[in-house]
């Protein structure tokens, strides 16, 4: 049983740590599910962020990516990938552990 790790990102600081725990639960054989909201959705602009791609499911609160001026595309999401609060609760619902930062 690998066990999933959940990961809410409502702040523009921390991208480090989420990218460190992120790498981490991976090489350990864990799925690792991340929501980006809030000021979150900031960090998808960052050149680091492109270091979560394929080590986790990555969603945002497009309400949010919106909100705060931002539009394009973002490594590693697709279409559907852009979501609501309910994808959140989805994945709270689902994962083993839950961190919020």
């Amino acid at each position: 049983m690998a066990g999933k790790l959940g990961i809410l990102v409502s702040s523009d600081k921390h991208l480090d740590y989420v990218i460190h725990l992120t790498e981490a639960a991976h090489d350990k054989g864990k799925d690792v599910e991340i929501f980006f909201t809030g000021k979150g959705v900031l960090l998808t602009q960052s050149s680091e962020f492109q270091k979560l791609v394929g080590k986790a499911k990555l969603s945002l609160c497009e309400n949010s990516f919106r909100a705060l001026g931002l539009e394009g595309d973002v490594p590693g999401l697709g279409f559907k990938d852009f979501a609501t609060q309910a994808k959140n609760a989805e994945i709270i619902k689902t994962s083993d552990r839950y961190v919020v930062f």
